[in-house]
């Protein structure tokens, strides 16, 4: 293979990992602000995911290394996957009973989640591990499948096939139809009979088990331990990407694997000296900054996104 394809080879898969968790965050995102809830708190339900999924899987297999250094399984990944899912959604289960049940604003109440997830693991590593930036590293990671030369997760699969699903449940099923009225016009909805706390309630979990899986992805999919702060933003690219979409599937498709697209362009430049690393390091961030000025206004988001329901 020639230098240059093999370079465009590895940029295109390196665009498929990064575009990943990013994907699975907007997708959560989108059936929240769906609802008219703002979910800020993304970023932190990433990193509590991520820390979940990495202690588990430590967890349960480190009394089998301890009888067999080489014993290698591989459903021990699977249960990390899910116990950082189902910290997402325990994240995200108290935010929605904040925000939906005791009106709590919104954006303030999803910082205070993100400063609790900075801070609450390294708390966590250093009653586990005596250090307060990394887990150990685990052996039973998600196997990656090859393809075309290259490996990537699982999960890049999984991300990309909620895609349509997604899209199917919002646009074609009675569930969508409810949970975007509930969205629009709350009062409205609920003169219906439609239960709009159930709707809010369950689409904020939805979110949440959604950047949980995401933070899987990144502990013991991309990686093979948990790093502090290793969600680098990427809850928040997730929503500047959810506002690029238009708060569409396909939409959050496009916007993602933009995002992603610089991001691993990013790291292919780190290698070499076209410009600073600082400067490359820069580029998704400086592209959120100019997506946000540049499509703010021009996006039309749910009407009672933001906006607490009192019945």
């Amino acid at each position: 293979m020639r230098v240059e394809s093999a370079i465009l080879v590895a940029l295109f898969f390196s665009t498929l990992r990064q575009t990943t968790p990013l994907l699975l965050t907007a997708l959560g995102g989108m059936f929240s602000e769906r609802s008219g809830v703002v979910n800020i708190a993304l970023e932190g339900m990433i990193l509590f995911g991520a820390a979940a999924a990495a202690i588990s899987v430590e967890r349960i297999e480190a009394p089998i290394l301890a009888s067999d250094p080489l014993a290698r399984s591989a459903w021990i990944p699977w249960v990390g996957v899910l116990a950082g899912m189902l910290m997402g959604g325990l994240v995200a289960t108290v935010y929605a009973i904040a925000v939906i049940r005791y009106r709590a604003e919104q954006i303030v109440t999803g910082t205070a989640i993100n400063l609790l997830a900075a801070g609450a693991p390294p708390v966590l590593m250093q009653a586990l591990y005596n250090t307060t930036t990394n887990s150990k590293e685990v052996e039973n990671r998600l196997v990656n499948i090859p393809i075309a030369g290259e490996s990537i997760s699982p999960l890049v699969f999984l991300a990309f096939l909620l895609v349509p699903l997604c899209w199917w449940v919002m646009f074609k099923t009675p569930w969508g139809l409810r949970l975007r009225a509930v969205g629009e016009q709350p009062e409205a909805a609920d003169t219906m009979g439609i239960n709009v706390y159930r709707m809010r309630y369950t689409a904020v979990i939805l979110s949440g088990l959604l950047a949980g899986l995401a933070g899987a992805y990144l502990s013991v999919g991309f990686l093979n331990q948990f790093v502090k702060n290793m969600s680098a933003g990427q809850g928040f690219i997730a929503l500047a990407a959810l506002i690029f979409g238009k708060w569409h599937p396909l939409g959050v498709l496009g916007a993602t694997l933009l995002f992603g697209f610089f991001r691993a362009l990013a790291i292919q430049l780190q290698g070499g000296e076209v410009m600073p690393s600082v400067v490359v390091e820069a580029i998704p961030y400086v592209l959120t900054i100019l997506v946000l000025a540049g499509f703010i206004g021009r996006s039309r988001p749910p009407a009672a996104v933001g906006k607490p329901y009192e019945k």
